[in-house]
C-alpha cells in the first residue's frame, strides 16, 4: 500500500508534463488544411499546428501563412517531410516578425473563414483562412549534440576513455 502512493504521484507527474497549454485547450473538429482548403468548412473551430513562413502586418491585423503539421499530445506541431497543406491565420493587432520569424513553430486555435487566394510560385493555391483566437508560439527546441563515452583502442596511442564531443575515429596519421 505504501509503495503505491509514490506510483501515483509519480504518474500524476508526467501526465501534468504532457498535457495541452491552458489557451490551446478544448474542442475542435479534426481537418486538416488540406480538407478545408474548399471552403465547405467555415465556421468549423480549428486547431492547427505548423511552420511560420511568412508573416504579413497590416494596420489593423496581422496574417500569418504557415505551413501546416500534424501535432502532437502538447499541440505542438510534428515536424516531418510531409505536410497538411498550407493555411492562413489572422488576428487583430501587432505581430513582430522578427520575433515570429520564419521556421518557427506555433499552433493557432480559431474559427475557419473561408479561404483566400494566393500563389506559390506560378501555382494558384486557395488558402484556408482561419479567424484566430490564439497564436501559441512554441520556444525553439534545444540542439542535441553526440556524445561519445568511450573512445576505441588505438595500437599507436593505448586506449583512451572519458566524454570526447569528436564525430568519427581519427588515428596518428590524419
Amino acid at each position: 500500500m505504501n509503495r503505491c502512493i509514490p506510483l501515483a504521484l509519480l504518474s500524476s507527474m508526467l501526465v501534468a508534463c504532457a498535457t495541452t497549454p491552458a489557451p490551446l485547450q478544448g474542442q475542435f473538429e479534426a481537418l486538416t488544411a488540406k480538407d478545408a482548403a474548399g471552403g465547405s468548412h467555415s465556421g468549423a473551430r480549428v486547431r492547427w499546428g505548423g511552420t511560420i513562413i511568412t508573416v504579413q502586418p497590416a494596420a489593423t491585423e496581422t496574417c500569418f501563412e504557415v505551413l501546416a503539421h500534424a501535432v502532437d499530445a502538447q499541440s505542438r506541431p510534428r515536424i516531418r517531410d510531409a505536410s497538411e497543406g498550407r493555411f492562413m491565420a489572422c488576428r487583430s493587432g501587432f505581430y513582430d516578425p522578427e520575433v515570429f520569424s520564419k521556421g518557427r513553430e506555433l499552433t493557432i486555435a480559431g474559427t475557419l473563414d473561408g479561404t483566400r487566394m494566393g500563389r506559390i510560385g506560378q501555382f494558384d493555391y486557395a488558402y484556408p483562412k482561419v479567424a484566430a483566437e490564439t497564436i501559441f508560439l512554441w520556444p525553439p527546441r534545444p540542439l542535441v549534440i553526440e556524445r561519445r563515452d568511450y573512445w576505441p583502442y588505438d595500437p599507436f596511442w593505448g586506449p583512451a576513455y572519458g566524454p570526447h564531443w569528436r564525430v568519427g575515429y581519427w588515428g596518428p596519421f590524419w
